[in-house]
């Protein structure tokens, strides 16, 4: 038994490739580009992210991130809602529904003109797509039903009951507009909630023609089709055709550059092959689309892949999950080990790879965060080897304060937890500027030791430049690598060591890393400068705003607008009255003048009083420039 499940798997794994094959080589995004998920669960509400997409458009391109996963656009079942009560896919904040025009994000004005500015910053836009359920509907319908085991989704108990389901949706506020199409509980397999009955808990599934759990669905519970809310049935003829034609829809109206779907191991396997090549085609582009499969079973991801052809990337859980356990592990994870059983190993091409995300970190029913210390050592992992297409988080980037009691997540607290995740801007944005400059060309891996692994990357014609990286999960220690460049000389890029690091004749130099740590040794140029670009850290210091401005550092050189307000560069109010941001890509050993000032959102300027202020970049890494209002 145990030869024929060897075999079965290795089967499965061949069936995978030769799919993939035969419907020609996935587009590969990944190569040079950084996406990054532009919120967390517990974004604040009040209609701003839309605006600060905009505002940091220009930013966030100059940091070197190409794509921006914006969380649902549509209208939830409340106005607070993070986008995943989904409600009405056609109201992207345009009608009064659910008590409020605007999106918790902001209204559908905003939403395009975000996307606008990000593209017009060459940064993508992907939008999130929900289509496993719906919630929040405007009225109940009567369903002949039957009570489901949840631990065995195939098993019905009780008998059948009638029960008053909320499944029917007209959208009276929007009407007709757009779509024509009206809900009703023959369009759903199941939900989890009989107002008459009121049991709590409880999984019913529908009767009727063709009424059955869809399948193919992930296994998990014998059949995962049911998740939550009213469940849409996937073997509908009508329900898969308003979908294809809402996506349709949606790509002309908004110009996204393709799409995150949510909780693909909950639909019927099938049927995004269907819709991606129907959306892709009236869209008449290769539409880039990742698919949460949030599993730590490799040969379940591996499956997916194979029986949607390739058409879609899927997040690498399994990556997530290594990462995770090696921070909880205290240095007695074998490192040696990270990239086992993942898509970033087996299925480069197709894995997007990430250190966290919003069903991880705190107070969320996934938690399973990676540790500070461990995050830096993560995201070098993504971000400087040349597998997979890596995915920033927003929280990690620019740090998240919230208080909940999601999940009994605050029991120990007396029912409140105060959350508080750090911001890792500086590290990353060192990181980022690295894999513009440095990572490219042949990869040589040294991916062999409990505690100390690396691997260098050895250039190409249009970036030359040379780099060997580093990381320790435990002790301080130095590994000899390859860069293929003999007698050059090497500083880490990250800060964590002063020390130079020089190459033999062969090209092969020891390279040390401190304890918990990683460094980024790259190759110095002629003039002794490590990178030709450098970051910045600027703080205007007490910068007291009122409502609607923000604050800016505008300069004399290009990366900071030529003294010109309307390419000023935002600042971040995270320590307020303090606004504070680091600045990446800046001419290395150059001379600057700079100063801050507030601006609205009608364009009305105050400048910070006083001269310009004067600073000379660093020849390499961080330098820091403030200023006081």
């Amino acid at each position: 038994m145990i030869h024929f499940y060897r075999m079965t798997k290795c089967l499965a794994f061949v069936l995978a490739i030769l799919i993939v094959t035969l419907h020609g080589s996935p587009h590969v995004y990944g190569q040079d580009g950084v996406m990054m998920q532009y919120f967390h669960w517990y974004y604040p509400g009040g209609g701003v992210l839309w605006d600060e997409v905009a505002g940091r458009a220009d930013e966030l391109a100059a940091a070197g991130i190409t794509a921006l996963w914006l969380p649902p656009a549509y209208k939830g079942s409340s106005p607070n809602d993070v986008g995943y009560g989904v409600y009405d896919l056609y109201d992207l904040g345009e009608f009064k529904q659910k008590e409020t025009v605007p999106t918790k994000y902001g209204t559908k004005s905003q939403y395009l003109k975000a996307i606008a500015a990000a593209h017009a910053a060459g940064v993508q836009i992907y939008g999130d797509v929900v289509f496993n359920h719906k919630m929040g509907a405007d009225f109940k319908e009567r369903v002949k039903s039957v009570r489901i085991d949840r631990d065995n989704r195939n098993h019905e108990y009780g008998g059948d009951v009638w029960i008053d389901a909320w499944t029917g949706f007209d959208f009276s506020a929007r009407g007709d507009k757009y779509s024509s199409f009206k809900w009703r509980w023959y369009h759903f397999d199941g939900t989890d909630w009989a107002n008459n009955l009121r049991e709590a808990g409880t999984i019913y599934q529908f009767r009727g023609i063709g009424k059955a759990w869809d399948w193919e669905v992930d296994t998990e519970n014998h059949n995962y089709d049911y998740l939550m809310g009213a469940d849409l049935d996937f073997g509908h003829p009508e329900v898969r055709e308003e979908l294809k034609r809402w996506g349709r829809w949606a790509v002309s109206q908004t110009s996204i550059d393709g799409f995150r779907i949510d909780a693909v191991k909950h639909i019927q396997y099938d049927f995004f092959k269907e819709w991606l090549d129907d959306v892709r085609s009236a869209a008449g582009r290769q539409l880039f689309a990742v698919g949460e499969f949030w599993s730590g079973n490799i040969d379940k991801l591996h499956n997916y892949i194979a029986k949607t052809g390739g058409q879609m990337s899927l997040f690498d859980a399994p990556l997530h999950y290594n990462f995770h356990a090696a921070s909880k592990a205290g240095g007695h994870f074998d490192m040696s080990k990270l990239m086992d059983n993942t898509l970033m190993k087996e299925r480069p091409a197709l894995a997007v790879t990430l250190v966290e995300n919003h069903d991880t970190q705190p107070c969320q029913a996934l938690e399973s965060p990676v540790e500070d210390w461990f995050k830096s050592l993560a995201y070098a992992f993504i971000l400087l080897r040349e597998e997979g297409y890596p995915n920033l988080f927003y929280a990690d980037y620019f740090g998240a304060k919230y208080i909940s009691s999601d999940n009994k997540c605050g029991e120990a607290a007396g029912g409140k937890a105060t959350i508080e995740m750090a911001s890792h801007q500086a590290i990353i944005d060192k990181l980022l500027a690295a894999r513009k400059q440095f990572a490219h060309g042949p990869q040589k891996s040294y991916l062999n030791h409990w505690d100390i692994i690396g691997w260098t990357r050895q250039g190409n014609t249009t970036h030359p430049g040379t780099m060997a990286v580093i990381i320790s999960d435990g002790p301080e220690g130095a590994k000899w690598m390859d860069t293929a460049k003999p007698n050059a000389s090497y500083t880490d890029i990250a800060g964590h060591r002063s020390d130079t690091v020089t190459t033999n004749k062969d090209g092969w130099g020891e390279f040390p890393v401190n304890g918990r740590s990683v460094s980024v040794w790259v190759e110095k140029t002629g003039d002794g400068s490590a990178t030709e670009n450098v970051n910045v850290a600027f703080t205007c210091q007490n910068a007291e705003t009122v409502w609607g401005q923000n604050v800016y550092v505008v300069g004399s050189i290009a990366e900071l607008g030529e003294w010109d307000t309307d390419k000023a560069r935002i600042l971040d109010s995270k320590n307020y009255p303090d606004w504070e941001n680091t600045i990446p890509d800046l001419p290395a050993d150059t001379h600057i003048e700079w100063k801050c000032l507030k601006k609205d959102g009608a364009g009305n300027v105050e400048w910070q009083s006083g001269g310009n202020h004067k600073f000379t970049t660093p020849r390499s890494g961080t330098g820091n420039a403030s200023a006081s209002f």
